[in-house]
Formats: C-alpha cells, structure tokens, sequence
C-alpha cells in the first residue's frame, strides 16, 4: 500500500508543477483550476495511502522478496449482482437532465431517485442477500 501512496504522491507532485507551468505559460484560468484540483485530488489519495500504510499489515506487493502466491487468498467482499445502483443512474441522469429540459423534469425524477437509493441502501435486508 505504501508503494501506491509514493506513486500518487510523485503524480501529485507532477500536476503541481504543470499546474504552475500551464497557468504561468497559458493564464487561462479554468484548465489551471483543473489541474490544481487534480494535484489536490491526487495529494490526498497520496497521503491517505502512505498515512494507512503505516497502520495496517505489511501487503505482499510492500516485500520486494515476495511471490505471486504470497498475496493469494480471499481478497474480500464483492456485493453480488443487484438492479439498484441502474436505478439509481437512471435517477441521477434524468435528474440532470432537468436543467436542460426543465425544472419540471425533477419532480419526475426525484421518486426514481429515491426508489434507487432506497433499494441500494436496504439491499441485505430482505430478499436472498439478506443476513440471518
């Protein structure tokens, strides 16, 4: 994990310096603010990589004396198929489309929202993913 947060961190450390180099040559302010905030999303990932490393077990990829085999095993839990994150783009797409089309659009789309995330969030409590 903490190999990540280097690379992260050097990628963060790379937009910072286009970010300077492209707003300095180009004052043009949007693709500035953009890799700005690319620099500052990437820094985070970054730190949160290298602040976790430090807290949790040594992963195989971290021992340059290490397999392939070493990191086998369970590597965790995958939610099994489910309609609800469809709903919920469907939702969210009608949604935006409301500003173009008319504010009216939302009061369609707000329920198909709602029904999305509802479906999402109860998803192991009830049917045949539910816990017992």
């Amino acid at each position: 994990m903490r190999i990540q947060g280097v690379l992260f961190a050097w990628v963060a450390v790379f937009m910072l310096a286009v970010a300077i180099v492209y707003g300095v040559w180009s004052k043009e302010p949007v693709g500035t603010t953009a890799l700005f905030l690319s620099f500052a999303l990437t820094g985070m990932i970054g730190f949160y990589l290298v602040f976790t490393s430090s807290r949790v077990d040594t992963g195989a990829q971290d021992n340059k004396q290490a397999d392939v085999a070493d990191d086998a095993g369970e590597v965790g839990f995958f939610s099994p198929h489910s309609w609800a994150p469809l709903v919920l783009a469907l939702g969210g797409l009608a949604a935006f489309c409301g500003p173009v089309f008319g504010w009216w659009l939302l009061y369609f789309t707000a329920p198909l929202l709602v029904v999305g995330l509802w479906l999402w969030i109860y998803e192991y409590y009830r049917g045949e993913n539910q816990n017992q």
